[in-house]
């Protein structure tokens, strides 16, 4: 009988632990659809997050604080626990991953969409082409390209990592290289600007706030030459589909948060059914290509009422 009591006790006591609220780093109580956590994001996704919490909130009993800071800032504040949600256009790195396995903490990696870096000019300049061997020449050093300065959003941002990770170089030229803090103020900057090339993360064109919205109007964003065939390619939903537009990368939400909470939800919500549809309809490339119902019918009535 004492075996069977014990036994009743293990299976409630289990069943309490299952069904009990996590509790996060703010001391609130956290499930996969309820409760406030944080979420850092990496400025040049910025517009696309804000739209998926934005549904998100929506649906559910949650609340998740939008913080936009640069690739390399959003890494540190990761590691040092500011929070364990994160929306990056990278993976971790080898080295990432065993900082968080010395802390026995596993992240859990989403992929949920394609992006792109855009290449943007003030729209006084009639040439729409751009090489991406000129660019990466620039980067280099070279003197003998036709671009006469490129402006970033931040030093620290993943498009300068990811333009440097493709000319091969550890550091940026001291000259003809500038930078602000965000890809609104670039873009503002190239819109009343001549002879400078703008770079920043193409959700910003498709989906601009109010703050940038007249500067969009004077802007170019430049087609793009790939090496593979020589062929200039816009950086459209449907060259990112096929795999054309060279500067496309894969977005990512990093979970490590080690339990059950927002950061499980919110990555299930944007690589769900719903989640990929506003990646559609925002104009950058879902990770999976939502479904289509199409209902047929026999008969087709054109009674009118």
């Amino acid at each position: 009988m004492r075996k069977y009591v014990s036994i009743i006790w293990f299976v409630l006591l289990l069943f309490l632990v299952i069904t009990c609220k996590q509790t996060n780093a703010e001391g609130k109580q956290e499930t996969i659809i309820e409760g406030e956590t944080t979420v850092l994001v990496d400025e040049s996704l910025t517009p696309i997050v804000e739209d998926l919490v934005q549904i998100f909130e929506s649906k559910y009993n949650a609340k998740i604080n939008i913080v936009s800071k640069s690739e390399a800032e959003v890494i540190q504040d990761l590691a040092n626990n500011e929070t364990r949600i994160a929306v990056l256009s990278r993976t971790l790195n080898k080295k990432e991953i065993s900082f968080f396995g010395s802390k026995k903490i596993y992240p859990k990696t989403t992929p949920f969409a394609v992006d792109a870096i855009a290449f943007i000019t003030n729209r006084n300049n009639k040439d729409t082409l751009i090489a991406l061997n000129d660019v990466v020449d620039f980067m280099k050093g070279s003197k003998t390209t036709k671009i006469k300065g490129l402006v970033f959003d931040n030093l620290n941002s993943s498009t300068v990592r990811y333009i440097s990770e493709l000319a091969g170089i550890n550091s940026i030229p001291a000259e003809n290289v500038f930078s602000f803090k965000t890809n609104n103020e670039v873009i503002n900057y190239v819109a009343e600007n001549n002879g400078i090339i703008g770079v920043v993360g193409i959700n910003y064109i498709f989906e601009p706030s109010e703050k940038i919205r007249n500067s969009i109007q004077k802007i170019n964003v430049l087609s793009v030459q790939n090496a593979s065939d020589h062929q200039y390619y816009s950086p459209t939903q449907n060259n990112l589909a096929e795999g054309t537009y060279p500067l496309a990368r894969e977005l990512f939400v990093v979970n490590a948060q080690g339990f059950d909470g927002l950061g499980m939800g919110f990555s299930s919500f944007v690589a769900g059914e719903i989640g990929q549809r506003i990646i559609l309809k925002s104009g950058l490339l879902p990770y999976k290509v939502p479904s289509r119902k199409i209902r047929i019918r026999n008969t087709i009535n054109n009674d009118k009422k």
